[in-house]
Order: C-alpha cells, then sequence, then structure tokens
C-alpha cells in the first residue's frame, strides 16, 4: 500500500504528531534547550522551511506535498477550534481565581469585548491602509476580517507564560480571564465578517450586534448550565475515577451542544471551567480526587500544548511566498502591536473605573497579548485565493514573532516590573476611581 496521507486513519495522524512532538521535545530539551513551545514552533517551521527548499532542488522530493497533504486530511481549524480549543480553554479556566477576577470583572469585561472590537478596526484600517501603498486589490472587508482573527490573544501561550512567572494575584487573573473570553468573542466577530465578505453583502451593524449577543450571550449561558450540572453530579460522590470522567464528559458534550445551538463552545467552555476550577474544587471534591482532576488536566493541557505549537511551525508549509508577503507580514507585526496598545490604553485607562494600578502592569498587558494557533486556524478557514495568501502572510508574521519574540521576552519583561506591579497588584477594583 502507498503512503499516502488518504490511507492513513484519524489515530494513524494522530500517532505521527504526538510522536512527532516527544521526539523534538526530546531534541529541545537536550541539545537547544529552548523553552518548549518555542522550541516546538522553532522545529516545525524548520522543518516546513527545509522541506519547501528540498523540494526546489531537488524535484524528486515530495515530502513537503505529503506533509501538506497530511496536514489538509487533518484539518488544522477544523481540529484546532472543534476539538483542541474546547479542552485548552477549560484546562485554562480550572486555574483561573474567580474571586480575584470579580475584582477585575469591569477591565476584564472591556478588553475582551470592547478592547477585541476596536483592535479589529484599527488593524482593519491600518492594513488597508498598507494594501493601498502597496496596489494590492483587496476588498477592503478583507483587512477588517484579519482583524478579528488576530485580534484575540491566545490563551495557551498567555496561560503558559503566566505558570512560569509568579505574577500577582490580580493582574494574572485579569490577563487569563481576558485570553479566555476574547477568544469566544474574536471567533463571534471573525463569522459575521467573514460571512460579509464571501458573500458581498453589506455589513449590518444592528444584524452583527444581534449576531454577536445570540452567540456570546448563549455560549455564556450554556457553560453556566453545563458547569452547573458538572459540579452537582461532582457533589453527589467521591469516586476520582468517576469524576474525572465528569469533566470530560462536561467538556465535550457542553461544546458539542453549543455547537448544536450555534453559540459559542469557547465562551461556554470558559464559563464550565471557571464553575468546575473553583466551585468544583472547593465544595465537590475530595483532596484526592481533587489531584486527580488537577493532573488529568495539566496532562491534557501539555499534550495539546505540545501538538498545537508543533503544528503552527508546520502549517507554514501551507504558505507559498511572494515579495509581497514579506512587506504585509513585516506591517502586520507593528499594526498588531499598536491596535493591542491602543486597545489596553482605552480599556484601562481612559474609562472610568479600570484604572491601573503599578507601573508596569499596562506595559505587560500589552506585551502580554500573545497570538497563537487560534489566529493561525481562523486565517486557514478563509477561502482559498491571493487575499488567503496574503492574509496567511501576515498572520504568520504576527503570531510568530509573538511566539518568538514576545513571549521569549515577556518573564524578562514581568521581572524589571515585578517591584512596581507586586506594589499595585494590578488592576483596580472596578469600583475604584
Amino acid at each position: 500500500m502507498e503512503n499516502n496521507p488518504a490511507f492513513f486513519s484519524t489515530f494513524d495522524v494522530a500517532a505521527i504528531l504526538v510522536v512527532a512532538a516527544a521526539v523534538l521535545g526530546y531534541v529541545n530539551h537536550h541539545v537547544f534547550r529552548l523553552p518548549h513551545v518555542i522550541g516546538l514552533t522553532i522545529m516545525g517551521a524548520i522543518t516546513s522551511l527545509g522541506l519547501m527548499l528540498a523540494n526546489s532542488l531537488l524535484p524528486w522530493v515530495t515530502l513537503d506535498n505529503w506533509v501538506s497533504d497530511l496536514l489538509d486530511r487533518m484539518n488544522f481549524t477544523q481540529t484546532l477550534l472543534q476539538g483542541m480549543l474546547s479542552f485548552l480553554l477549560f484546562a485554562g479556566a480550572l486555574h483561573v481565581d474567580l474571586e480575584k477576577l470579580k475584582s477585575a470583572w469591569f477591565p476584564v469585561l472591556l478588553l475582551s469585548t470592547v478592547g477585541v472590537i476596536l483592535s479589529t478596526i484599527i488593524v482593519g484600517l491600518a492594513m488597508w491602509g498598507v494594501g493601498d501603498i502597496l496596489g494590492l486589490s483587496v476588498s477592503p472587508i478583507w483587512y477588517f476580517v484579519f482583524g478579528a482573527l488576530i485580534s484575540p490573544t491566545d490563551p495557551v501561550s498567555v496561560l503558559g507564560v503566566l505558570k512560569e512567572f509568579n505574577v500577582p494575584g490580580t493582574l494574572q487573573s485579569a490577563v487569563a480571564g481576558e485570553s479566555l473570553f476574547n477568544d469566544g468573542v474574536g471567533i463571534v466577530v471573525f463569522a459575521i465578517l467573514l460571512e460579509a465578505a464571501v458573500t458581498g453583502a453589506d455589513f449590518s451593524l444592528s444584524e452583527g450586534a444581534h449576531l454577536f449577543l445570540v452567540e456570546a450571550g448563549g455560549g455564556l449561558a450554556i457553560g453556566l448550565a453545563i458547569g452547573w450540572i458538572g459540579y452537582k453530579g461532582l457533589a453527589s460522590m467521591d469516586e476520582y475515577s468517576l469524576e474525572v470522567l465528569i469533566t470530560l464528559a462536561v467538556v465535550m458534550g457542553g461544546y458539542a451542544l453549543a455547537s448544536m445551538l450555534h453559540v459559542s463552545g469557547p465562551l461556554a467552555m470558559a464559563v464550565a471551567g471557571l464553575v468546575i476550577g473553583n466551585y468544583g474544587f472547593a465544595h465537590a471534591m475530595s483532596d484526592t480526587t481533587r489531584d486527580y482532576v488537577h493532573k488529568f488536566w495539566e496532562l491534557i493541557d501539555e499534550l495539546l500544548n505540545s501538538i498545537l505549537f508543533l503544528l503552527i511551525g508546520l502549517e507554514m508549509i501551507a504558505l507559498v511566498p511572494q515579495l509581497n508577503h514579506l512587506a504585509v507580514g513585516i506591517a502586520a507585526i507593528a499594526i498588531t502591536l499598536l491596535a493591542r496598545a491602543i486597545a489596553v490604553g482605552v480599556t484601562t485607562k481612559i474609562v472610568p473605573g479600570t484604572r491601573l494600578e503599578g507601573a508596569g502592569t499596562g506595559t505587560i498587558l500589552w506585551w502580554g497579548g500573545l497570538r497563537g494557533g487560534i489566529s493561525i486556524a481562523l486565517a486557514l478557514s478563509l477561502p482559498e485565493g491571493t487575499t488567503r495568501n496574503l492574509l496567511l502572510a501576515a498572520t504568520f508574521a504576527a503570531v510568530l514573532f509573538s511566539v518568538l519574540v514576545q513571549r521569549a521576552t515577556l518573564g524578562r519583561l514581568i521581572n524589571r516590573h515585578r517591584p512596581a506591579v507586586e506594589g499595585g497588584d494590578g488592576i483596580a477594583s472596578a469600583t475604584q476611581d
């Protein structure tokens, strides 16, 4: 039988990815000694570039096509958005302190809603201007689609850094809470704009707002409901193996239900994780069960984290480089950083009740707005064509800069501002002036 990806089962594809992540992780640990996520991303990207180079120099080498076909078969977008994301968001939300998040609820709400929408608009307008300067024949709506897919911060990247560095409680909850909730918001905004771009219909602000409220509100409601059901189930027994299974059922069943009802699954998972991680851990589990549940979801998080960032590097093979891609990519990096700075400034300084305490908290929120797999997945879901290739180039540039530069230096930035941040403990309560 020919070794063609078409002959691989779903299990075969999963096995290849797990083995590749383990082997490359082992090499990185013993040879390069880079942070795990950064090492896997770099080696995945180098593998992609090496395969493309080998194919161009040695025409009989077709490994790049083989890997590309394998990734297409796996469908990175569906795998992440319909599978991995539900587990990653739930696992991340388990570790967010709800009491500290409540103290910063207003800034988190603004950052994950107004901040995402404001960033989408700024990125869209700025990229539109860059497109005009470069003479690109791209409809303006597509620049705003790019703004929507690149604006959400990635919870996997953000929460990974927060675990490594002892970030003060309220600031940590604010950064983690924003990254959990703005994914759901960003995906909803992206879906609304993408539909307008694909159909060519005029964008209706009122219709967009209605769809946003339905999907976001429905996701929050579903998350509360399944989180409460899971909590009651956990509280009714003391059997750690069955209780681990209940948490797994909450994630898989809850995400499937949200998808069926056409509401935001990511928001549902974030809320369900907060309920289980706070009320479930505190009132419905014994010490033994709590330890098992925590270790189970920590293992799931690490495994999927490894596979995700390896895939981000490998997915570079989907991009066919052209000269104007470089200019668009560089512009995307600068524009994304600028939009993040404005969004953070507006939502945490201008609006009353969201004042930042500590000289470095605003800088940490800005530089800690990391992009990751969700942006890649949304970009790969765009319809085929030259516009998709341009937006893919912009997305890869922004994400790789975020992973390789921002994530690599965020720890040092946190340590540099630690005295000022610890003095104010992050974001002031929403009731403060």
